[in-house]
């Protein structure tokens, strides 16, 4: 009977028995397992929805800058999105018709280029495949293998742009990135405080210090990440598209364009703009290498701004985000959820990366890490 009341007694105070402890555990893992079942179902619709609320997120500090000048939320929110909506329409009528026409004469080209560029590196190369007895390829024979690449490639690039097309969710989703995308913006920009004091009042009251402190960090990781990240992308792809195309290299504006849209991917990007820029360059410019050099000038530049100014003043050192930790994130949420995992995947890692680091410094105070030692 003491050690009844004794259980009651603590139960009063707001200590959690076993019982009670175990069933939380139940309910919240049984939460996450129908949010992420849910996740996956409506994975195919879920794309405007997402950008919607990532938009949103981005344009967030830029609302409260202007309700410190005096708008209401809704009149920020109203200015914020149209502005959002004119800049993105402008930006993209801009860009996209020449850079759809170099992509599309850069791939016809293809087979061209890849012939120019073996011809002037086989003499370096012959003799190393010499000495590993390996056969060396002939004009002829390269010529017939880029093409036949080239034609592959086209060929599953309109298979799967048919299966797409065919697909009515594409559809769907094509409409809502167009028409929903902003609708969404706008609403989530403009209850976002609701928002976020609503799950902050849903938070359970026992862990909610910790569940804030961790949301908190999170912020500051993914806010870091993100903002500073599509930062650096739009100076890289500016710098590589503009330079490019004033050193005269043939689809520098597509190739620029590319390497900046994939530098969030650490390594990745800057290797696969520098491997086609420097290919184009070498099936351009030669036997006048000068322009050779100055492509390679172009990427140089932009590597040293980004490794000098551009991540650390955009992105810092605090995020906390190792490369390979990014890399695997993206891999994994693109090969789970198709578009909407790539979206959400950094921000899931960086929640994570908190989450993991705060469990480490609690194992670090447990007296299963101290043992004996513990005082």
């Amino acid at each position: 009977m003491a050690a009844a009341a004794a259980v009651t007694a603590k139960s009063g105070t707001g200590e959690m028995t076993p019982p009670a402890n175990a069933n939380r555990w139940r309910f919240w893992l049984a939460a996450a397992a129908v949010f992420l079942l849910l996740l996956w179902l409506l994975n195919d619709i879920l794309l405007p929805f997402v950008v919607g609320i990532v938009v949103a997120y981005f344009l967030d500090p830029v609302v409260h800058r202007l309700q410190r000048f005096g708008l209401s939320r809704t009149m920020a929110t109203s200015a914020v999105t149209i502005v959002a909506v004119l800049l993105t329409v402008a930006v993209a009528m801009a860009i996209l018709p020449p850079l759809f026409a170099q992509v599309q004469a850069l791939i016809a080209k293809i087979p061209e280029y890849v012939v120019k560029v073996s011809m002037r590196i086989q003499p370096l190369v012959e003799p190393l495949m010499h000495k590993l007895g390996m056969h060396p390829l002939s004009v002829a024979d390269l010529q017939a293998k880029a093409t036949q690449w080239a034609g592959s490639a086209l060929a599953v690039a309109g298979t799967v742009a048919g299966q797409v097309a065919q697909r009515g969710v594409a559809i769907i989703n094509l409409l809502g990135l167009l028409f929903i995308t902003p609708v969404v913006t706008f609403y989530m920009l403009r209850d976002w405080e609701k928002v976020l004091a609503a799950i902050d009042g849903a938070l359970p009251l026992d862990h909610a210090d910790t569940i804030r402190k961790l949301a908190r960090e999170s912020n500051a990781a993914i806010a870091g990440y993100l903002r500073g990240q599509a930062l650096v992308c739009i100076c890289l792809g500016s710098i590589y598209a503009i330079g490019l195309s004033l050193v005269g290299l043939q689809f520098g504006l597509a190739i620029g364009l590319i390497a900046g849209a994939i530098s969030f991917i650490p390594f990745v990007g800057t290797f696969v703009g520098a491997v086609m820029a420097l290919g184009m360059a070498l099936a351009q410019f030669p036997p006048e290498w000068l322009g050779v050099a100055k492509v390679g000038a172009v990427f140089l530049f932009g590597q040293t701004l980004e490794g000098n100014v551009l991540s650390p003043k955009l992105v810092g050192d605090r995020v906390g985000l190792h490369p390979v930790w990014i890399m695997f994130a993206l891999l994994a949420g693109g090969s789970l959820f198709g578009f909407v995992g790539v979206l959400v995947a950094v921000p899931v890692a960086a929640v994570v990366g908190v989450i993991v680091r705060h469990f480490i410094g609690r194992y670090r105070e447990s007296a299963i890490y101290r043992g004996s030692t513990s005082g």
